[in-house]
């Protein structure tokens, strides 16, 4: 994740930021009435003690830096569990060129279900790890865990697939999964390096021009990142509402009609670099970010833990990654 905001998404951030904890109605999240309740279909249960396990099994390959042993083992892994849970697989292997010149051997995992249907979902997450912890106080040159970032996402996403292979009842909509490889390789703010654009989100930098199918089109997107910390918050991040505001709306809208207004909060936040940014400007596809926004230190954007050997298993709580697994089942099963 990018360490610091771009000077428009600044900008945006800072004019959302004014509108405060924004809500649909007059300063209080929206209801649902009678009516769109009694057409609310009821999603499969997402079971947070098979995430957990799921974010714990990435963790104990050690760190996914590219160009490691871990990185491969844990990718061929993810290719398995896709597999196994039913999903169609397509890997795009490329390379890319880090901020410090090294050429990184990366993948993209894409997982397609109902792949015969012309209204899909695109969800999204990153299973790479940050090659350094420039956060630190203290070997800062070690690359960390990751147990948040990075592998809390793959952990929600493998077990919405495991879900929906297993459940009787499948989403009307078709379904694909991308794994983004080399989201976390950026340039860090200490490299002594001049500042070079684009140095963050490698995999999906590169999905966006080279798409898995020619042509291929998504109705909206939901990337998801750092969704696993214990009490996470997760606002309303500038440059989803920018590019896709009613997605928004519907994901943070379901959230806190099953029971998870702790987490999905009616707070606008600012603009990051992230997955998603790629996707919307260069895919030319809506996506949205449900990632943790510090409310207490904004001026530390993702907690005390980003980018730091702090980012370990004991920080994942399976509360959370229920409520984030939880929502995003209940809006495909009700699309």
């Amino acid at each position: 994740m990018k360490n610091k905001l771009n000077w428009w998404a600044l900008l945006l951030g800072t004019a959302l930021a004014f509108a405060g904890c924004d809500s649909p109605k007059n300063g209080s999240p929206e209801q649902v009435s009678v009516a769109e309740e009694a057409a609310v279909s009821k999603a499969p249960e997402f079971n947070a003690d098979t995430a957990y396990s799921l974010v714990a099994r990435q963790v104990a390959f050690g760190p996914r830096v590219p160009n490691t042993p871990a990185h491969v083992a844990t990718g061929d892994w993810i290719i398995g569990k896709l597999r196994e849970y039913g999903a169609e697989v397509q890997v795009q292997t490329f390379q890319m060129r880090a901020y410090d010149g090294t050429m990184l051997n990366l993948r993209n995992i894409i997982a397609s279900y109902n792949p015969k249907a012309a209204n899909r979902v695109l969800l999204a997450a990153h299973w790479d790890t940050r090659p350094l912890a420039d956060k630190a106080e203290s070997n800062q040159d070690k690359p960390i865990d990751g147990a948040n970032d990075g592998a809390s996402g793959v952990g929600v996403l493998l077990e919405i697939a495991r879900t929906m292979h297993q459940a009787q009842q499948k989403p009307d909509v078709g379904v694909d999964m991308i794994f983004f490889d080399g989201e976390d390789y950026g340039q860090p703010d200490n490299s002594g390096l001049p500042y070079q654009e684009d140095t963050w989100c490698l995999g999906s930098q590169y999905w966006s021009k080279n798409k898995h199918l020619p042509n291929y089109r998504a109705n909206y997107g939901i990337l998801l990142d750092m969704v696993g910390a214990e009490g996470a918050k997760f606002a309303r991040e500038g440059t989803s509402l920018q590019y896709a505001k009613e997605i928004v709306d519907k994901v943070w809208k379901a959230g806190n009609s099953i029971g998870y207004s702790d987490y999905f909060k009616y707070v606008n936040a600012p603009a990051i670099t992230d997955d998603h940014s790629y996707v919307n400007a260069w895919g030319n596809i809506r996506m949205i970010d449900i990632i943790e926004y510090s409310m207490s230190n904004p001026d530390d954007y993702f907690g005390p833990y980003h980018h730091r050997h702090t980012d370990t298993m004991d920080i994942i709580s399976r509360n959370t990654l229920k409520a984030v697994g939880q929502t995003v089942l209940h809006v495909l099963y009700n699309e």
